[in-house]
């Protein structure tokens, strides 16, 4: 298709094409224009299945539709966004970001002309602007498979690399072609095959079988970044006679730098980093004063401005644990439970409320409160620590178990002191018989303490699957203090702490089924959900899970929609007038969704208007005026779509001005 031709016209009503990037052998790549948007620039990726007949390709659109959902969970600040899927007259179109700026490729080429190679910490700066996006993406489950310099953006806005041209885009068309059962689904009617990764920069099990996970993308940007340095491409750097890379011969490096790349691009999995998080902290031990700490942090975005922030609502107790029997720990159970209710107060009594307030006393005194004797919160002092991975008495092979359990937990920024508290508290709940009895250095202990460690790597899995890096820091150091300072954050976004708690709930009890979360910060897995509230704020200031609805003069009605993962919520703010009918209606796969809709000023007659209701629609009279809160929290066990509808009456145009209700209190 000629792009002048189609820019006569727009796609769906919205976008006009003014030229052709790419072409690939599924479907063709145009830069176009938003006219909606002033003229903004974006992407529009062509999804051609080349499959005949309507019916089918009805299907094929349907099917790309459902799979393409995982993209809209990206939001990184080094990740175009991706916007919408687009019908238009029978075509499918993928509308994302255009990002301004010279390739790598291009600006390897310019160096080369004129002053050589990038340097080394040229190299390593931007290893450490962009492992932090393959952590992002390798925590979500989505790998690149197309890591190159010619698919690395150098932005004009900021200088920082992007990564554009996701190859999961082509493995979601095949996927779709294999499901409509296409004998060649990686191969075009025209016989141009798809590739999912790029000669030399793919690693070779992933050209050959296909297989990607975190090691490929390490490996290609190991090897991007081995073409920055050298200015030669892959195939200049290895030698096929003698089976083996040249490139340490044609680059001067330091020793640490050196043994990173060559880790990077090991030629066998097993051999490479196993995380980004592993890259980064080798780096870190290469040039520890180097990089900025923000480097290792994506970007933050925050929402602007609304109003000036209402009254912050006064502390509430923090939650309460319910009492109940030690479940059976299973780091690899996934499946949602209904999150709590709001946390109950406190009894002013008893064995918990006296600690909290030596919690308290202590951490005004010295900042140490977490690090109270280990028999205080239930736990043995132990013997087999994450401390003790020279112990003679152990073997050599579980030395270096326990080692390797130690350095991954320093990479993913987890106290090793801390996983031993958690660890332990597994342990003893799978094996009440030991409490008391602490593991020893002898053999007998032996296989116990193989299953410890097999239970502290399976903690570090959930670690890093579930919470930030940020979040994981501070684990174990998390007190009452955090939960003060979150209520401020969220209260200056027309936030409630109710809110806030019954997000995090949701996301504790999608990772712990079996088991409530049982307090603030009385034992080492309450420190997880203390991380993940810390993660909710985060994510409402960068505005990846609060958006404000506010309606169009002489639009009485709103539309919205997004894709949950399970155990995931997000939060709508509006602001309305007391009187005002309302109505909203949430379109979610049947008994998949928890929905609140939260006043502003709750009270004894209207505490809410829905609480985690399985109900999805809500018609009546506002009975405030301020900022109403719509929570939507996934229970499903897979990734679903939702469309929320909201509508209101007697809108009028300076709602933004009206006088504000108190903020929340819970």
């Amino acid at each position: 298709m000629d792009g002048t031709e189609q820019g006569e016209g727009l796609i769906g009503g919205r976008y006009r094409i003014l030229r052709q990037l790419g072409q690939g052998s599924f479907g063709d790549t145009y830069l176009a224009e938003d006219v909606h948007r002033f003229q903004e620039l974006c992407v529009l990726k062509e999804f051609n299945p080349q499959v005949e007949g309507k019916p089918a390709l009805d299907k094929a659109q349907m099917l790309f539709e459902r799979e393409a959902g995982i993209l809209y969970q990206l939001n990184h600040p080094q990740i175009p966004r991706f916007r919408e899927l687009l019908r238009d007259q029978g075509r499918l179109f993928l509308v994302q970001d255009y990002v301004e700026g010279p390739t790598y490729r291009e600006l390897l080429n310019r160096r080369i002309a004129y002053d050589g190679p990038f340097s080394e910490a040229e190299v390593t700066r931007l290893l450490m602007q962009l492992l932090p996006v393959l952590q992002y993406l390798h925590s979500i489950g989505i790998v690149h498979r197309d890591i190159s310099p010619d698919n690395l953006v150098q932005r004009n806005a900021d200088g920082r690399p992007v990564l554009i041209d996701f190859g999961g885009v082509k493995q979601l068309v095949v996927n779709v072609r294999h499901q409509l059962g296409v004998p060649d689904p990686y191969q075009s009617v025209s016989g141009q095959v798809t590739r999912l990764g790029e000669g030399g920069y793919a690693p070779e099990e992933q050209l050959e079988t296909g297989r990607v996970d975190p090691t490929t993308d390490l490996y290609a940007l190991g090897m991007t970044a081995l073409v920055l340095l050298t200015g030669k491409e892959p195939e200049q750097l290895y030698d096929e006679r003698t089976q083996s890379w040249t490139w340490p011969d044609q680059v001067s490096l330091s020793p640490t730098v050196r043994q990173v790349l060559e880790r990077m691009v090991a030629q066998t999995p097993r051999d490479r980093y196993v995380t980004a998080g592993q890259v980064m902290a080798a780096l870190n031990l290469a040039q520890p004063t180097s990089m900025p700490a923000s480097l290792n942090q994506p970007m933050p975005v925050r929402m602007q401005p609304m109003t000036p922030p209402p009254p912050l609502e006064p502390p509430p107790p923090p939650p309460t644990r319910a009492v109940v029997p030690p479940p059976t720990y299973d780091p690899t159970a996934t499946l949602a439970a209904p999150p709590r209710a709001v946390p109950p107060k406190r009894s002013s009594s008893g064995f918990w409320p006296a600690l909290g307030v030596l919690f308290v006393v202590v951490a005004v005194l010295g900042g140490l409160w977490w690090w109270l004797p280990a028999l205080e919160l239930g736990f043995v002092n132990r013997e087999d620590t994450l401390d003790d991975t020279e112990n003679p008495a152990f073997s050599e092979a579980e030395q270096a178990r326990k080692q390797a359990i130690r350095d991954r937990a320093l990479a993913l920024n987890v106290d090793p002191t801390y996983l031993t508290q958690l660890t332990d508290q597994f342990f003893f709940e799978q094996h009440p018989e030991r409490q008391g009895n602490p593991l020893t250095d002898q053999p007998e202990d032996e296989a116990l303490r193989a299953e410890w460690d097999a239970i502290a790597e399976a903690n570090l899995d959930l670690l890093e699957t579930n919470l930030s890096t940020d979040a994981r820091s501070r684990l174990g150091r998390y007190n009452p203090s955090d939960r003060d300072r979150w209520q401020r954050q969220v209260n200056q976004m027309y936030v409630s702490s109710r809110a806030l708690y019954d997000l995090t709930d949701a996301r504790f009890a999608q990772i712990f089924p079996d088991r409530a979360a049982e307090g603030f910060v009385e034992t080492p897995v309450d420190q997880i959900w203390s991380a993940l509230a810390q993660d909710q704020v985060t994510a409402m200031e960068t505005g990846e899970i609060l958006s404000e609805i506010q309606f169009e003069p002489d639009s009485f009605s709103q539309q919205v929609q997004g894709t949950l993962s399970p155990g995931h919520g997000t939060v709508y703010i509006l602001n309305l007038s007391a009187e005002q009918l309302m109505r909203l209606n949430l379109q979610a796969p049947p008994d998949s969704t928890r929905l609140s809709f939260f006043v502003p000023l709750p009270d004894e007659a209207v505490p809410y208007l829905l609480n985690n209701s399985s109900q999805n629609t809500w018609a009546g009279e506002l009975p405030q005026t301020g900022y109403y809160e719509i929570v939507i929290i996934s229970r499903a066990s897979n990734p679903i779509n939702y469309r929320l509808t909201t509508a209101v009456d007697n809108v009028i145009d300076d709602i933004i001005n009206r006088p504000q209700a108190p903020a929340k209190s819970n």
